[in-house]
């Protein structure tokens, strides 16, 4: 099969490899035939050539790494809930998604029906983890919700947390994404780094919830805290690369403030799947909005490359794997 290498920082070739058969799956795995991907902000480090952690030997040359968001065709299932022939969308348990078929943990997939375009059932799963993300905030409804970071993961943040009942949704992002604003439900965008927006802050503007939806650096948790109302929640969503992060301690304490964080786990990521699926359904208008033209998976380092570059009028990257 084909499968995309990382032989160096930010440089993809094409290799031939031995592809998995149905004989190695192991209870609970599904050999899938790729046919769409979408790249995370999270396989960007990765992509630049930080270690692969999945890989014994830590080497980022892993074909098919680093790409984990997938949607494929089911050519073999040992997962009773998924069946050969059925079009699955949701994580690449290896993060290995740049090939021509991959194994998953069928616990991480959902079937999408045969009439849902594989290039636009991928933004399935990044709906997924914020459905579920989401869900630990508790009751929205008449609460004030900043979203630092307004791109393919903020810019859901923002519809979700509007559809939940938000009285009123700040996006903040150092691209200019006004043109997003009305379709993905924000009141407000802002134009700035988080710092200069949280030190510009008049006390009635701080907002009760703010999500953080960057990562990769350690400051923008910290404009968070001084943001935050007084009894305010932050759900702290992007990725660290920062075993340890600095942290306003004292600033949290006295404003009685609450932080939340975490992943999807995968004993919920099927039932968050089918309900970004129905949700997907119900907002149509988000799909034109959030997905650009598919990259061929020949151009992937284009793709990469352009997720690693954010600009006003692109959201979500994605490839077409088959």
């Amino acid at each position: 099969m084909w499968a995309l290498e990382l032989t160096g920082p930010s440089t993809f070739e094409t290799r031939v490899v031995p592809a998995p058969v149905e004989a190695h799956l192991q209870q609970g795995e599904v050999l899938l035939r790729s046919l769409a991907g979408g790249v995370c902000g999270s396989d960007l480090p990765f992509f630049r050539g930080r270690p692969n952690p999945l890989a014994r030997t830590g080497d980022p040359a892993q074909p098919g790494f680093p790409l984990h968001e997938i949607v494929g065709e089911v050519v073999a299932s040992a997962d009773a809930g998924i069946s050969v022939g059925d079009r699955a969308v949701g994580w690449a348990s290896s993060s290995d998604g740049l090939a021509e078929f991959v194994v998953s943990r069928g616990a991480s997939l959902h079937a999408i029906a045969k009439d849902l375009d594989a290039t636009i059932a991928v933004m399935l799963q990044p709906l997924a983890c914020v459905l579920y993300a989401v869900d630990q905030l508790g009751d929205l409804a008449g609460r004030s919700v900043a979203v630092l970071g307004v791109g393919p993961i903020g810019a859901l943040f923002a519809h979700v947390v509007k559809s939940r009942g938000a009285s009123r949704v700040v996006g903040v992002d150092r691209v200019d994404r006004s043109d997003v604003r009305a379709v993905f439900g924000l009141d407000e965008v802002v134009h700035a780094d988080a710092e200069t927006w949280a030190g510009a802050l008049a006390e009635s503007e701080r907002p009760d919830v703010i999500v953080e939806a960057v990562g990769h650096q350690v400051e923008t948790l910290t404009s968070a805290v001084e943001a935050l109302a007084w009894g305010g929640t932050i759900f702290y969503f992007g990725i660290p690369n920062d075993r340890v992060y600095p942290f306003p301690m004292d600033q949290f304490l006295r404003k009685n403030a609450r932080l939340i964080s975490g992943v999807t786990p995968v004993v919920h990521r099927r039932r968050v799947l089918g309900a970004a699926d129905a949700y997907v359904a119900k907002h149509p208008e988000l799909v034109g909005a959030y997905l650009g033209t598919p990259y061929s998976y020949e151009d992937a380092q284009s793709a990469f490359e352009a997720a690693a570059h954010p600009r006003a009028g692109q959201m979500k990257v994605t490839l077409c794997l088959g």
